[in-house]
């Protein structure tokens, strides 16, 4: 089962982390997604959670995202993290407009 939420920054995705571990989540059960794979990185490492990696992708889907345009690898990461296309496509819009999204998962 997914929690998905969409914050405005790092200070959010904190507060938002804190919560969903006082609900019984893991720093390894939470995703934090942003549009730059750099803001991605520092803050999952910041944070201390997860990115997306090889376990949630599997082997096709990460090489398959190299060759990918940025939303559509975004798009592949939400999907692969258990949300429906529509779900991704509405996702990556908000990490368009500069948002952040923090998944828990079980």
């Amino acid at each position: 089962m997914e929690n998905v939420h969409v914050v405005e920054n790092g200070v959010k995705a904190k507060e938002k982390i804190d919560q969903l571990m006082v609900q019984g989540y893991t720093k390894d059960d939470i995703y934090v997604i942003a549009h730059e794979k750099e803001r991605t990185e520092d803050l999952t490492d910041g944070l201390n959670v997860n990115e997306v990696g090889l376990k949630e992708e599997g082997v096709f889907d990460k090489i398959a995202n190299v060759f990918r345009k940025r939303g559509d690898e975004l798009r592949s990461q939400f999907e692969n993290l258990g949300l429906s296309e529509t779900e991704a496509n509405h996702y990556e819009e908000e990490l368009d407009k500069g948002r952040v999204v923090v998944i828990a998962k079980k």
